[in-house]
């Protein structure tokens, strides 16, 4: 079972919020998910990303694949800086 730490989006329309959830990659986007990480908002200023760091690592260090997007959100929060220690 390959898994993946992603975005899951919430809120109405145009005004998203998503979710970082750790899933099946075979599941869809907004479907089944294994654990809530943390959350991430674009639309407030400054923009609020809070992320269970200790989850997160736990995820990685079991083979974890984040997504693209959550690669750049661990990057902005420090995340990956931790987890290479």
């Amino acid at each position: 079972m390959a898994v993946k730490i992603r975005l899951k989006r919430m809120g109405a329309k145009k005004a998203p919020f998503y979710r970082i959830v750790v899933a099946d990659s075979r599941s869809p986007r907004d479907g089944r998910f294994i654990e809530e990480i943390g959350y991430y908002n674009p639309i407030v200023e400054p923009v609020l990303v809070k992320i269970d760091e200790e989850k997160a690592a736990k995820w990685i260090k079991n083979g974890a694949q984040p997504s693209d997007v959550v690669k750049r959100l661990f990057d902005k929060s420090g995340i990956n800086e931790k987890l290479a220690k």
